[in-house]
């Protein structure tokens, strides 16, 4: 990528407001800050207040800017901040400067990108910025923090310089005796390759509860017809969103709202009730009640009398209980969205599942899709090494070093434009 462009974006929120923050980076930006700030020299990370101009003479606005020398900064280059009102127009008329001094506009992650080629940060690092910047709870703040501040690299690295360290003694038996390596060395390196196999098949197994958390918690209402499933959605959501009649088939089509439990993203959805259905538009909405079922991560089965069958990956409900006598069956809840009977309990029960999947996640590396493909390729190299090899070592060797070059790509260090541009273009202008 070309370093030598100066470009600039605006890295507040778009709008109206009463301060904007506009970033700047390049190679050598001393004397275009001297020449906003209106002095001949300036210190590092000082904040000045300016009367910022044009090259006429004219006010642009008053200003507060700050200079970071290179590398100490965010992209590793010079970067400017300039905190100007949020007015659109002064904005406008800041960029117009900007362009006359010889910067451009910057695209779609671009500073991130700079900082990821001078080595500010690494993908794993740039994976946890994405995320906390989509976080919309309070969990998915934590879990892109540790991303973000390197939790996720000091993992990952660490396995990488094992796999290294496997693969130079495995080519090391074949081109030294036995006399000068450690003692039984290639019992060692198996069992130092399946301890990291046992690792990464364990951190692989929270990528279910890592989708969850930042993506939300999927969870679905599912039942016949005319059981109430509309009313315990709007009840959960906490206004009438879904429209709710006797009327047996009124939901058609899956209705959806997002909510916030204990902390985590849920997707909520209420579906159309299950029936052998001879309207076209109802078959429609049956069939996509079936997509929701498979992608959820959790199923919350309404009834409005005694359940068929009780499936315990399920929370079973059953609803209308105002209506009914006899309550003894264990393993359900009874609700009423009349008088708000249950609705605590479900609360609760929701919430203890919910922390359930997510503690199996949150203690290890937070993956996404492209981790989670790159993690399979290294599970797969280590596993060839121990069972396809045969003891010969130089099989073994190679296999290990696939894997830490599949680890390598995640942090970066061994990567290809296409996966550095592909996840840099996921964040916003100004980052």
């Amino acid at each position: 990528m070309n370093n030598c462009e100066n470009i600039f974006a605006l890295s507040s929120g778009h709008g109206k407001a009463g301060v904007a923050v506009i970033r700047i980076s390049g190679n050598d930006l001393a004397s275009l800050f001297e020449c906003i700030i209106n002095k001949k020299e300036h210190i590092a990370r000082h904040a000045y207040y300016t009367n910022f101009q044009d090259d006429n003479g004219d006010l642009i606005d008053q200003c507060i800017a700050i200079y970071f020398n290179a590398p100490y900064s965010f992209t590793g280059e010079d970067v400017i901040e300039i905190h100007s009102h949020g007015a659109p127009a002064v904005i406008n008329k800041i960029f117009d400067f900007l362009r006359d001094h010889n910067c451009r506009i910057a695209e779609r992650g671009e500073f991130s990108k700079r900082a990821f080629y001078n080595n500010k940060m690494d993908l794993t690092d740039a994976d946890g910025l994405i995320a906390l910047l989509d976080a919309q709870t309070d969990k998915q703040r934590q879990s892109a923090l540790r991303s973000m501040t390197g939790s996720d690299s000091k993992i990952y690295t660490n396995w990488r310089n094992q796999m290294v360290e496997i693969s130079a003694y495995a080519a090391a038996i074949l081109d030294y005796s036995e006399d000068d390596l450690p003692k039984n060395i290639d019992v060692k390196i198996k069992n130092k390759t399946q301890d990291l196999l046992n690792e990464l098949q364990k951190a692989i197994s929270g990528y279910h509860g890592t989708r969850a958390l930042r993506n939300g918690f999927n969870i679905v209402l599912i039942g016949e017809t005319n059981v109430g499933k509309s009313s315990i959605f709007n009840k959960l959501v906490g206004f009438n969103r879904a429209i709710v009649s006797d009327i047996a088939g009124t939901t058609r089509d899956v209705v959806s709202q997002q909510i916030e439990i204990d902390g985590y993203l849920v997707n909520l959805s209420d579906t159309a009730g299950i029936r052998n259905a001879t309207d076209t538009i109802e078959k429609i909405g049956i069939e996509r009640t079936y997509n929701e079922i498979n992608n959820a991560d959790l199923i919350i089965h309404v009834y409005d009398n005694k359940p068929t069958n009780i499936n315990p990956d399920e929370i079973t409900v059953i609803n209308k209980s105002d209506l009914i006598q006899d309550k003894k069956l264990k393993n359900v809840i009874y609700t009423s969205t009349k008088s708000g009977e249950g609705f605590d309990i479900l609360m609760k029960i929701i919430t203890t599942k919910m922390n359930n999947l997510m503690g199996n996640s949150e203690s290890k590396v937070a993956i996404n899709e492209r981790t989670y493909e790159l993690l399979s390729i290294a599970i797969d190299e280590l596993n060839n090494a121990l069972i396809k090899s045969d003891d010969n070592y130089d099989i073994f060797a190679e296999h290990v070093r696939r894997a830490s070059d599949a680890i390598g790509k995640i942090l970066g260090v061994i990567t290809t434009a296409e996966i550095a541009d592909a996840t840099f273009s996921r964040l916003c202008l100004g980052k």
